[in-house]
């Protein structure tokens, strides 16, 4: 417990010192840009893309849940991920939300364990679908990394290929600390291999995918025009996926940190400058918080909570026979 607080402290204080550099080294003014520049129209369309991005999501979660045998209706996650993608806003760590959504489903099924598996399966494939995205873009459109990028991918690939080889040699042994990580990390393949086995659900992912994605680049896209950037497409999205990626890091304050530090950095080294770097990365904190804000209606509205009960089947739900929901009447505390 005392590791997991200390732990917290260090994202959030990482991602402040980050900031507090970056303010150092480029001042305010990139940073009232980013928000000087946000219209009605831009709010609008950042709406739009985030309705777009968080159905998408919402969609993942369902799939990923009945690959695990749990019934969760696309309306109910729809509104739990909207108020999760609030709090991981507004609180440090990026990740409130989702402990929340996970928390709330499971009591609602009565089970806690497979309500967290479902919520961290669905924030772990939607992490390897966007490095996934990122990484095939930075080998073919030029950035500031894409002569390092081959490198990169096969370190990755042999880093992977060693420790799938290690959880093997580990897994022979009699026992001891590594043999219990190696059979975690096979407990852990044999869950996404039963969530995956499904075709439909394989097939669900790669479509909700197929909204995510886009809808987050273009996203970043117009905050980097509405914050004054000029440069090709063609420069501005390998500039961006750096960008997104440097989201997944832990060093963060409610996602501020790592995502200004890296857009300086992609910007400047691409020829532009730091400081529009930081502009597009802030305007595009401004535009995902206003794109959460939808949110803030799931949390007005008080009820038992947003999932139906009696939700857990045994086996795959996409093999099972329909279920008879029972509907949660509205209470007030």
């Amino acid at each position: 417990m005392l590791a997991a607080r200390m732990w917290t402290w260090a994202r959030v204080l990482g991602g402040v010192l980050l900031l507090g550099l970056l303010l150092w080294q480029v001042g305010t003014g990139p940073f009232l840009d980013g928000v000087r520049r946000i219209s009605p129209a831009t709010l609008l369309a950042a709406l739009c893309l985030g309705a777009v991005a968080t159905v998408g999501c919402a969609w993942r979660w369902c799939l990923v849940a009945a690959g695990l045998g749990v019934r969760l209706p696309l309306r109910h996650a729809v509104a739990a991920y909207y108020r999760s993608l609030l709090l991981n806003s507004v609180l440090p760590g990026g990740v409130v939300g989702d402990v929340h959504r996970a928390v709330r489903h499971g009591l609602h099924i009565s089970d806690l364990r497979l309500a967290v598996r479902a919520v961290v399966l669905e924030r772990a494939l939607g992490l390897a679908v966007q490095v996934a995205a990122s990484t095939l873009l930075l080998l073919v459109l030029p950035s500031p990394v894409r002569a390092r990028m081959p490198l990169l991918v096969a370190a990755v690939l042999g880093a992977g290929l060693a420790l799938a080889v290690a959880s093997r040699l580990l897994l022979r042994g009699r026992g001891g600390r590594g043999a219990r990580w190696a059979r975690a990390a096979r407990n852990v393949g044999t869950e996404i291999r039963t969530a995956l086995r499904d075709r439909r659900v394989r097939l669900g992912i790669a479509a909700s995918s197929a909204l995510i994605v886009p809808a987050h680049l273009l996203t970043f896209l117009l905050a980097a025009r509405t914050a004054g950037a000029t440069a090709p497409l063609l420069l501005l999205v390998p500039l961006t996926q750096l960008a997104l990626l440097a989201m997944a890091l832990p060093l963060n304050v409610a996602g501020w940190g790592p995502r200004e530090g890296v857009a300086a950095w992609a910007f400047a080294a691409a020829g532009l400058t730091a400081a529009q770097g930081v502009a597009t990365a802030t305007t595009y904190g401004i535009l995902g918080l206003a794109a959460a804000l939808p949110g803030t209606l799931t949390l007005l509205r008080v009820r038992k909570g947003p999932f139906p009960s009696h939700s857990v089947v045994d086996g795959p739900l996409l093999n099972a026979e329909p279920l008879t929901v029972a509907a949660t009447a509205p209470t007030r505390r």
